[in-house]
């Protein structure tokens, strides 16, 4: 069993910066993708980000060139850099990781831009 534990979101003003961490705990990483989703007011969750144990990552259309994914997987620890960031990225961001069948979600961090 995975536990993912979300942290680093707040409130910023738009063209602002915030960095959101999501650590990993428990036994099994083997090869395994890590990704973002984020989840408005009203909306479904979508996709933001995703990086795999092996390094290749992939992102949304709306967040290519603003985001960063990356991790760390000594400390299997993932993260996601925003950076010139726009009121329509608040959202509740949701970190998720995928082991074969096995997918673990965490609790989910608050990321509010303001304009």
């Amino acid at each position: 069993q995975v536990q993912l534990v979300e942290s680093g979101g707040g409130s910023v003003q738009a063209g602002g910066s915030l960095r959101i961490s999501c650590a990993a705990s428990g036994s099994g990483f083997w090869f395994n993708v890590m990704g973002w989703y984020r989840q408005a007011p009203g909306k479904e969750r979508e996709l933001v980000a995703t990086a795999t144990s092996a390094g290749s990552t992939n992102y949304a259309d709306s967040v290519k060139g603003r985001f960063t994914i990356s991790r760390d997987n000594a400390k299997n620890t993932l993260y996601l850099q925003m950076n010139s960031l726009k009121p329509e990225d608040t959202a509740v961001y949701y970190c998720k990781i995928v082991r074969g069948a096995l997918v673990n979600w965490g609790q989910g961090t608050q990321v509010t831009v303001s304009s």
